[in-house]
Parts: C-alpha cells; sequence; structure tokens
C-alpha cells in the first residue's frame, strides 16, 4: 500500500552497513539450527504462530527462544541469555541488531523524505520475556525500520516514532496448556509477514503486508483443540486508539509437513483518525486471508490470498474500494549456512477509492534473498522489483509520482542474540 507503509512507519539511529558486514562476518560461530518452517500467518503470541499445533499455550524450549516468531531462514539464538528471578521462574534476554544499506531507482514522491540510498538501522532491539508458568509476558524495545516494496523509505529515527520504542508488549494468563489471554500491545494477526525485518524470509516486506495492520492494542484470547488453533482478539486495529476492531484465525495442522490457515478481521464501527500509521481507509476496512504452509526440507513453500474491502462511508469521505491479492513464499535450504528465498505477489484493486496508486491501479513484485547465518551472525540481501499498471498521474514512483518501475537492491547484516 502506499496507504500502510504509508501506514507503518517507525524511529531509531543510523548505522553504517560496513558494521553489519563486521557483525555477520567476523566472530565466534554458535551451533546453527535447522530454519524453522514459517507460519501461516502472524500471531500475537510471541511463542508460537497460527500454524504451531499449540500456539501459545506451549513453552519454547530452553535451548532456542520461539519469542519473537520467525519464519526462516533466519533462525534464533540457540544459547539464549536468561536469569532466575527467585520462585516468579526464568526470565529471557534476546534481542536483534542489524544495518542495512538500501539502493534504490525512482525513489519516492517529493516531499517524503525518500532518497535513492539510505544507510541506517533496521533493528536495534532488546526482548525481555518470560514463557512458562501461569502468568507470562513478553517486551520488545528499542529501534527499527519497516522496508517494504512500493513505498518510500522512512529512516529508523522517524519509522520507530509511529509505535513507539516499546513497539510490542503484553502480559499473558495460561492457566492450562490449551488456552489463554494475553493483553497489551500485539502484533497483529492476519497476514503471512512479521513487522520486523529478521521475523521474515526476505528484508522487505511485500505489497500484500501494506494493506494490514501492524500492531494493535487490545486483548486476545487463544485456545488448542488438537490439530487446531483458534485466536481471537478485540483490537484497536491499526493502531486508531479506537477498540472497534475483530481479528481472529483458525490454523489446521494438517501434518508434519502442511498447515492451512483462515484468518481474518475488521472494524465494526468507523473510526475517523488519519496518520501514517493509522490510514484512514485501510482502517475502516475488513480483510481476508487464506494461507497454507508446505514445509519439507529443504524446502519451505507459503502460498497465500487476501480480500480487503472498505465500504463508501460519505461522512468520512470513503469512497467504495476493495483489493485481491495473491503472493507465494518460498525458501530453499542449501546447507545448514545458507538459504535463498524468494517472492511473487500480485495484487488488484477496484472502486472509485484509492487502496494502492489511483483507483482501479494494480501492481506485481518478485524477490529474491540469499542468506548467510552463522550462529547469531548473519548477512543477507534483496533484489527486488514493483511494477505498477493502471496507475493515476503523481500517485506512483519517482520525483514526479509518474514513474511505475521501481527496483531495489538492499543488503542486512548483524546479530541475533
Amino acid at each position: 500500500m502506499v496507504s500502510k507503509l504509508s501506514s507503518g512507519l517507525r524511529i531509531g539511529t543510523a548505522c553504517m552497513v560496513a558494521a553489519g558486514w563486521h557483525l555477520a562476518m567476523g566472530g565466534i560461530a554458535q551451533a546453527q539450527q535447522p530454519p524453522a518452517p514459517p507460519p501461516p500467518a502472524p500471531t500475537a503470541e510471541a511463542p508460537a504462530a497460527p500454524g504451531a499445533p499449540t500456539p501459545d499455550a506451549a513453552a519454547p524450549a530452553s535451548t532456542a527462544m520461539a519469542n519473537p516468531s520467525m519464519t526462516g531462514p533466519l533462525t534464533a539464538n540457540a544459547k539464549p541469555m536468561s536469569f532466575e528471578a527467585g520462585d516468579f521462574g526464568t526470565i529471557y534476554v534476546t534481542g536483534a541488531i542489524s544495518g542495512l544499506g538500501l539502493f534504490q531507482s525512482d525513489p519516492g514522491v517529493a516531499g517524503v523524505g525518500d532518497h535513492a540510498d539510505h544507510v541506517d538501522l533496521s533493528n536495534g532491539q532488546l526482548i525481555v520475556q518470560k514463557t512458562d508458568g501461569l502468568v507470562q509476558f513478553f517486551a520488545e524495545v528499542g529501534a527499527y525500520s519497516f522496508p517494504s516494496l512500493g513505498t518510500p523509505y522512512f529512516q529508523s529515527g522517524r519509522a520507530t516514532g509511529f509505535y513507539t520504542p516499546f513497539s510490542t508488549g503484553y502480559i499473558k494468563l495460561a492457566p492450562t496448556d490449551t488456552f489463554s489471554v494475553q493483553a497489551g500491545k500485539l502484533p497483529t494477526l492476519i497476514g503471512a509477514e512479521y513487522a520486523f525485518t529478521f521475523q521474515n524470509m526476505n528484508i522487505e516486506r511485500g505489497l500484500l503486508w501494506n494493506q494490514e495492520p501492524v500492531f494493535s492494542r487490545g486483548v486476545q484470547g487463544n485456545y488448542t483443540a488438537g490439530p487446531v488453533a483458534f485466536s481471537l482478539s478485540l483490537n484497536d486495529g491499526f493502531y486508531s486508539g479506537n477498540y472497534d476492531w475483530v481479528s481472529g484465525s483458525a490454523a489446521w495442522t494438517i501434518d508434519k509437513v502442511n498447515t492451512l490457515s483462515v484468518v481474518g478481521g475488521g472494524n465494526f464501527d468507523r473510526t475517523t483518525r488519519n496518520t501514517l500509521a493509522t490510514p484512514l481507509a485501510q482502517d475502516n476496512s475488513k480483510i481476508l486471508n487464506v494461507i497454507y504452509t508446505y514445509n519439507n526440507a529443504p524446502w519451505t513453500i507459503t502460498p497465500y490470498f487476501q480480500y480487503t474491502s472498505v465500504d463508501s462511508n460519505p461522512t468520512l469521505g470513503l469512497p467504495r474500494a476493495e483489493t485481491w491479492g495473491g503472493a507465494i513464499l518460498a525458501n530453499y535450504q542449501i546447507n545448514d549456512n545458507v538459504n535463498v528465498a524468494g517472492r511473487a505477489e500480485y495484487i488488484s484493486s477496484s472502486g472509485p477509492g484509492n487502496l494502492l496508486y489511483g483507483p482501479g491501479s494494480s501492481a506485481a513484485s518478485f524477490t529474491i534473498t540469499p542468506t548467510w547465518q552463522d550462529g547469531i551472525y548473519f548477512m543477507r540481501g534483496d533484489a527486488s522489483v514493483v511494477q505498477a499498471f493502471s496507475t493515476t498521474p503523481g500517485l506512483v514512483f519517482g520525483k514526479f509520482g509518474n514513474t511505475r518501475t521501481q527496483a531495489r537492491w538492499v543488503l542486512e547484516g548483524g546479530i541475533i542474540f
């Protein structure tokens, strides 16, 4: 969406890509885990995602953190830092530090601060959490950026401000292994890609991600019945501050290789707020995802479908609009240290309202991402292209917003500790 990274951008400090390269290439290697299967849809529960058999009740293994959820090929630290807090239990301290260099053709239209090249901090985050017992918690604090295809890039110094440095945090009550309730600042249940770069197959998020919420404040219940996991949340959608969204997911773990999820949400009232983090049209929309994941080494393949709709609302000045989109995300593991991921997607819009690059516009993208990781150190790169169709002049790429194709090259390196 030009609207959701027009819909979700944040703050931090700049860092040299050379520093990221140094972190990735030099130093002690820890044992690498095999890439974790990507969950079919993000979940607001850090330990696992809707595709997992027990997304909210099971505590992660002591040798590897499952919080926050990661689709691979990057993997969590196999030996996370921890300390004992008396009778309260074990507290884990983890995080990610990474820098990126981004180079692009035809940067965003004048006035948004986008440039042909950026050197930035993509993640400077500390995570503290308790993952077992009746009372659990998760807190993620720091700076970050949200590189996303088809939208201007905002430096982390600006991006972090949209959700504050305290991006995610909640208290969770888990009275049984199959039921839990959590409340606070939650990652969205919707979509097949997560918020931060280190959580995803590709450095940049895709065109479909641009139509989805990033974080919401609210409450969520989770229940697991055998191979099926359910989550239901009352929240503020696109971070509006109005608790007028309901989101839900149902994930079926068919077997150890195949998972199917249906995820949906929408605004049952109306929201008048209109900011970069809370775009008016998207926050008054409804959304549906159908997500399938095939995970059988060396392949992980996740195709998914997305539909969004915005009802006509003359009071808010919103014309009717809808989008239809589909994507395939895939990763191939070459060896224990090297993976190659790719993403192809297409999204189209209809109606008099604008959810892309003008009413009735559409777009396609392709991304390839080779990744190297050794223990906590990693280095990877994105090569991507976006092609827009049936656009409105002034709403696409380049200084005057009239260029319909944009290519990007991104290099990212750092540590996941």
